[in-house]
């Protein structure tokens, strides 16, 4: 029997209150924030079947907005890099919030995981919506944003679309921690990845694409699963001491995140939408000591996979301070710097009448 909780909200320093939804199908459970549209919490059973939160994450509101990490939260409106914060549609620049080296980084300083969100109960989960206005971190156009978490069965299934009333790159990503032994456990060495994808992008200084290479042979190749404690070993991640690469999902429908039409779009029910069945599995994050798995299906162009590589000070449940490759985030996204790449797969710019479209599923399971 899946029950909704409201929790007792939180204090937000800035003013104002943070809503708190957990909702628990028996077999997973997950506890959403409205700040951020926040994931404070995911449950999961292990080999032993207890169930243990398997995310990373914060105690209280102020936390939550001093570290850097973007723990759990949706980043937007443009996730990943756009190089120098700068954006050129047809004639018409657009400067953008600068945060990270020379770029825009996961949408300026006081991008969407810093907002609150509206947030209501759905029957079998949570959906928050947000509205940011034109200029917005530099953003042109009202972007008017819902994402729904929903359970069903052993899957976590993110749907997430946007509407804009200017022309606007749109690309948001779920930025949650795992670590499939549990939200105590210290590394994620020891957690086995594994990736379909067959090409990835590589990076100048500042991390914006360069070019698409195939992973076959490279310090990029997950064919296998592979232990996380490569990242500290294999000489082509040492510039960003580990993982931090988009991966390309070439066989997938790129344009499957774009829907145009009547009766299409925000406010209303998107879970039967084409999109979904549109999605293509990405890879597999496992645990050989919790015996937990986690299946990641998408319909975006890209993944980034990051190894907490630069989590080191935030401070976490019961005021521990996080440390680097504690966790790891897998990212389904559009392309970095796609916006200023024409050639770089994916649709990042959306049109009035257009609905970007954002569908993944996170199947756990056990070894």
């Amino acid at each position: 029997m899946l029950q909704i909780t409201t929790l007792e909200p939180w204090i937000d320093p800035r003013g104002g209150s943070v809503e708190r939804i957990r909702v628990d199908n028996g077999k997973v459970a997950i506890e959403v924030l409205s700040l951020g549209g926040i994931i404070h919490s995911l449950w999961t059973e292990d080999n032993q079947g207890k169930r243990e939160n398997i995310v990373l994450g914060c105690d209280n509101v102020a936390d939550y907005l001093e570290q850097q990490g973007y723990l759990g939260a949706i980043a937007g409106r443009y996730s990943n890099r756009i190089a120098n914060g700068s954006l050129n549609y047809k004639g018409t620049q657009y400067q953008l919030d600068v945060n990270q080296a020379t770029n825009c980084l996961h949408g300026g300083a006081e991008g969407f995981h810093l907002k609150h969100w509206h947030m209501s109960s759905l029957e079998d989960g949570v959906r928050l919506t947000l509205e940011s206005p034109d200029g917005d971190m530099g953003f042109p156009g009202k972007c008017t944003v819902q994402l729904d978490y929903r359970l069903d069965d052993n899957n976590l299934i993110i749907e997430m679309c946007a509407k804009v009333d200017k022309a606007c790159p749109i690309s948001l990503t779920q930025h949650s921690y795992f670590n499939l032994e549990g939200c105590t456990s210290l590394s994620n060495s020891e957690h086995l990845i594994q990736v379909d994808a067959k090409q990835y992008l590589t990076m100048n200084d500042v991390g914006v694409p360069t070019t698409i290479k195939t992973t076959t042979g490279s310090d990029l190749d997950l064919a296998e699963a592979t232990k996380l404690s490569v990242q500290t070993q294999r000489s082509q991640l040492a510039a960003t001491n580990g993982f931090d690469h988009c991966y390309v999902l070439t066989n997938s429908n790129i344009d499957a995140g774009v829907g145009v039409g009547v009766g299409v779009g925000v406010g209303t029910d998107t879970s039967t939408d084409a999109s979904t069945k549109n999605m293509i599995r990405f890879g597999c994050l496992s645990s050989p000591k919790s015996g937990r798995t986690m299946t990641i299906y998408t319909n975006q162009p890209g993944v980034q996979v990051y190894g907490a590589n630069f989590l080191d000070g935030a401070k976490g449940y019961d005021g521990r301070i996080y440390k680097p490759h504690q966790a790891v985030c897998i990212e389904p996204q559009m392309l970095p710097d796609s916006p200023n790449q024409a050639d770089l797969p994916g649709k990042p710019w959306i049109e009035p009448g257009e609905t970007y479209r954002h569908n993944s599923r996170y199947e756990f399971g056990i070894m």
